[in-house]
């Protein structure tokens, strides 16, 4: 193993000394702002659409949302491995292999982002038939999807590039070349959707062309590197010893979101069979809820990253704090933002639909899913400590027996019983008390013994 000293620079974190709180919060703040950057971009997206093509136009966006989830988790997953890796390497200061993991890890990105293309454009109808879309709506869902696909090389080359840079403390940049792209997305969805009068089409267009500015400056900062993570488009390879660890890590890491995916598939079939009135409410409240899973997911990655780069380091000492207090810093985020939703949740969802029954229906979601949401960060903290360790399939394994296996049997069993909007969402909070319970005796019992043999390694 050859190593050279890595300089330091002023995006760059050393998470392997020092105070720990602080560090946490400069590297989650910047996290939390491009999520929420993101998602308030995303949020322009429907409420264009809600505003200016009507109720089914919206219906046919949010519909699809789980359905693309479903089909991307497998390749994002894989990008936590690319994190973890880098961020070990980074640790120990190992610069060769850095190197090849940076070089691996943009490949598979672009590779995977092109056979999502046909993906896209061949599954869409078919999938979205499976999941009882309704007729008026279908079309259009089929016709914002295969669109949206064509972008998602762009997309994974962000993904995998921004979970690169993260692994160094740099939660900076992304967040710059979010703002940039969100941008320009609203401002071809004014020109798209208003001005032209495209619809979902406008609005998938707009973000195709948003996601390639972001991963245009995430290609153009790992070029301009001089340092570890120089990103040499020459050299681009698969080295097949990096891209098995990366799976190793990633791969469980993707199919548990895919997995939970299916399960939220079927829990959007569900809420289809209630008609568009009621996936219209859906639509708006899920988004919302997003902005509070985007600030706690922020502290997920902090735990990932920080324990992955303690654990190149041998610091063993300092992983059980990053646990508690990115499990402090979590309950928070959750509890403030997430009842605060639930409380401002008219005035915010008025700002979707003008349809005081959308509005009603959301608000029941956000009565139930949002004030509990706190409880969803817990379980993502302890799955970031885990995979930061090296252990990717006991959380996968946990939290597709605690939570997407109990919802599929829940959906199957008790929402047969008692067909209403509340015995569906009920099942989010219920399945994440047993999953982030789980966890914790997991994460006691590798802390039990020593957190394996990664410290000896």
């Amino acid at each position: 193993m050859r190593t050279r000293g890595l300089k330091l620079r002023s995006y760059e974190m050393n998470m392997c000394e020092g105070p720990l709180f602080n560090k946490i919060i400069l590297f989650a703040i910047p996290l939390v702002l491009s999520g929420i950057l993101q998602l308030l971009f995303n949020a322009a997206d429907i409420v264009v659409i809600g505003r200016f093509s009507g109720e089914h136009s919206l219906a046919a966006v949010g519909s699809t949302s789980s359905l693309i989830n479903l089909l991307i988790n497998l390749f994002i997953g894989v990008s936590v491995g690319a994190n973890v890796l880098v961020g070990r390497y980074y640790g120990a200061q190992d610069y060769d292999n850095i190197e090849k993991s940076v070089h691996t890890a943009m490949t598979a990105a672009f590779v995977s982002g092109v056979l999502m293309i046909f993906v896209g454009l061949f599954a869409a109808r078919p999938l979205l038939e499976m999941m009882s879309t309704p007729d008026n709506v279908i079309d259009l869902s089929v016709l914002y999807m295969q669109i949206y696909f064509v972008g998602m090389p762009a997309l994974m080359i962000y993904n995998f590039g921004a979970a690169i840079l993260r692994s160094i403390g740099d939660t900076k940049r992304p967040l710059y070349f979010l703002t940039i792209s969100g941008i320009v997305n609203v401002i071809f969805n004014l020109i798209l959707v208003i001005v032209f009068d495209m619809g979902v089409a406008g609005v998938a267009i707009a973000t195709i062309l948003s996601e390639s500015i972001s991963a245009f400056f995430i290609i153009l900062s790992l070029h301009q590197n001089e340092g570890a993570l120089h990103l040499d488009l020459k050299k681009l390879h698969i080295d097949k010893e990096k891209l098995m660890l990366m799976l190793k890590i990633g791969l469980p890491a993707g199919l548990q979101g895919t997995i939970f995916s299916i399960s939220n598939v079927l829990i959007q079939s569900s809420i289809n069979s209630f008609g568009a009135i009621v996936m219209a409410g859906n639509t708006a409240a899920s988004n919302l809820e997003g902005f509070v899973y985007t600030a706690m997911n922020a502290i997920y990655q902090t735990a990932l990253s920080f324990t992955s780069q303690n654990v190149g380091a041998k610091k063993r000492e300092r992983i059980d704090k990053i646990l508690l207090q990115c499990l402090f810093i979590v309950s928070i985020i959750g509890l403030v933002l997430g009842v605060g939703t639930y409380l401002l949740g008219h005035p915010l969802l008025s700002l979707y639909t003008t349809s005081e029954k959308v509005i009603e229906f959301g608000l029941v979601r956000l009565s139930i899913i949002s004030t509990m949401y706190l409880l969803c960060g817990i379980m993502d903290v302890f799955v970031g400590s885990l995979r930061g360790l090296g252990y990717s399939i006991t959380p996968m394994l946990v939290s597709l027996s605690g939570a997407c296996l109990f919802r599929i049997f829940w959906i199957f069993t008790i929402f047969q019983m008692y067909h209403t909007t509340f015995s569906l969402y009920i099942s989010y909070p219920i399945s994440w008390i047993l999953t982030a319970c789980i966890h914790a005796m997991c994460y006691l019992w590798i802390r039990k013994k020593g957190y394996g043999k990664l410290m000896n390694a």
